[in-house]
């Protein structure tokens, strides 16, 4: 989903863009990181000749077929969580100046500053308490709960008389956000037919676009009206209450429902969203991880260090680790400045064709994650990005001709933006869950999302930094070789996850797992 990203703007320097019946051998902890990479794809990859292989129309979906149509709106529901993500990374991008002036801190660049951070602090928490919540309560009433910090929080600022208020509103919004953000990938996950979790799993980063976009249009009369921010924070609040009520008709996970006992109601979950046809076989294969991890019970965060939960969240840190690193928010912010030099002075129509580049990107994505698989998308997603840093580097160093070295700047921006879509922001937070037990998922999750947020902040509080002390054209050239770590990583340490069930994923995981201790 799942992408965090932050709109250019010309202001603070920190941006913000969601009993045990254990098996014996698993008694003992083991905190270790030898992850041999080629040993680790070849044995999962035998594994799957183990498993019954996926059918051949399930790598390529017929344009025709409608199987994604039950889960569709179930999906498009949760997927408001990132329509309201996206909004609000959107949101203080443009009044944030008015906001300081009428509040008393204008001019105080920390301050500024600290408006827009503190709701990453929020959103940091929010990610390492959601994995417990959603074990106990199951998705669909933790996002009914979570509305409440989201819509308190967007009332709070737009009522806003004092710092510390809106200093609140912020904090509360990023912690309904933060939660979220882990959620809507664990839901969409779980309720997905297995032959769409792909391209449904895709609406998380299409539902933060359009929420960018949103933010971005209603932020126009801003400009003019220096009382306009609170307005769209008040309009803020409204998809909180959308979402809320839309979850009363939403289905609950099916493996949620199974794991606390509710089997009826799982087989009622399936039949609706996957056939009739799938509900045996669905049902054995929730017994079968049940019974290889002992699902049924709670789990603890120490368990994270256990393998096969240690891989995983090992991997999911580290993804979120290069996502972050590979320089989407520090691009982001220097966009404006790259569209001013092409005359485009307007950070609001600057802003859009950023929003533009990253919906289309999104939306390739929708069609190409279920033909062409996670792994693939997100080796050639990074390949994209460190040419783009690669082609902006090299036009701000050696500047030819100062309207083609613009030129070259605009394309690299947006190509980046692009690419980073495709695979970087909407693989990432799918290929998590999708790796993950049903015992940890949540707290793998959290754990993921947490590192995510951590490097989110440290990006975007190092960023101008790094650029006054070494330059544009050497920070930028980072980010590119990061990417090409990043691709790397993608080729030899993950395995394609395509029309595999989430039980045929952790039972080949767990066996690989098992196939290497002595």
């Amino acid at each position: 989903m799942w992408v965090a990203t932050v709109l250019p703007k010309p202001a603070p320097p920190v941006l913000s863009v969601l009993t045990s019946s254990r098996n014996p051998k698993q008694n003992s902890f083991h905190f270790r990181f030898s992850y041999r990479p080629l040993n680790f794809k070849v044995s999962a990859t035998k594994q799957q000749q183990q498993l019954p292989e996926p059918k051949a129309d399930k790598k390529n979906p017929s344009s025709s077929d409608i199987g994604w149509l039950p889960a569709f709106p179930h999906v498009l529901i949760a997927s408001m969580s990132n329509f309201v993500f996206g909004y609000h990374i959107g949101v203080m991008n443009g009044p944030i100046v008015s906001v300081a002036k009428e509040l008393g801190f204008e001019g105080n660049s920390i301050l500024e500053g600290l408006v827009v951070s503190i709701f990453i602090v929020g959103a940091f928490l929010g990610s390492v308490a959601s994995g417990s919540v959603v074990d106990k309560l199951g998705c669909r009433r933790t996002f009914q709960l979570d509305t409440i910090p989201l819509i308190l929080g967007a009332l709070i600022s737009a009522q806003a008389h004092s710092l510390d208020e809106i200093l609140w509103g912020r904090f509360l919004v990023g912690l309904g956000i933060g939660v979220n953000t882990v959620l809507v990938p664990i839901y969409i996950s779980e309720v997905a037919p297995t032959k769409y979790r792909g391209s449904l799993g895709t609406l998380c980063q299409i539902g933060t676009c359009l929420g960018i976009i949103a933010s971005l249009f209603l932020d126009i009369p801003s400009e003019t009206d220096p009382h306009w921010w609170r307005t769209i924070l008040y309009i803020a609040s409204a998809p909180g209450f959308f979402l809320a009520l839309g979850m009363q008709f939403a289905v609950e996970s099916p493996r949620w429902l199974y794991k606390v006992g509710r089997l009826d109601d799982a087989k009622t979950v399936i039949r609706n969203l996957w056939g009739s046809s799938e509900v045996e076989t669905a049902i054995q294969d929730f017994q079968s991880v049940i019974e290889n991890n002992g699902v049924n019970v709670g789990s603890g965060w120490l368990e994270l260090l256990e393998e096969p939960h240690s891989r995983a969240a090992f991997i999911g840190g580290a993804l979120f680790l290069l996502q972050q690193f590979a320089g989407i928010n520090g691009v982001l912010y220097f966009s404006s400045l790259t569209f001013r030099d092409v005359g485009i002075t307007s950070g609001s129509l600057a802003s859009l064709f950023v929003g533009l580049a990253n919906f289309a990107g999104a939306l390739s994505a929708l069609y190409l994650m279920d033909k062409e698989g996670r792994q693939k998308l997100l080796i050639g997603s990074y390949l994209g990005m460190a040419v783009s840093m690669f082609l902006i580097a090299c036009a701000i160093s050696f500047p030819v001709d100062e309207e083609l070295s613009h030129n070259l700047s605009i394309l690299g921006t947006l190509m980046y933006i692009f690419t980073f879509s495709i695979g970087a922001g909407p693989v990432t937070g799918l290929i998590i869950p999708e790796l993950s037990s049903a015992k940890m998922r949540g707290k793998i999750m959290g754990f993921s999302f947490s590192v995510h947020w951590a490097c989110n902040f440290l990006v975007g509080l190092l960023f101008l930094h790094l650029v006054e002390i070494f330059g544009v054209a050497p920070v930028y050239t980072c980010f590119g070789s990061v990417s090409l770590l990043a691709a790397i990583y993608a080729k030899y340490f993950l395995v394609e996850t395509r029309g595999r069930s989430l039980e045929e994923i952790e039972m080949s995981l767990n066996f690989s797992v098992r196939d290497k201790r002595p």
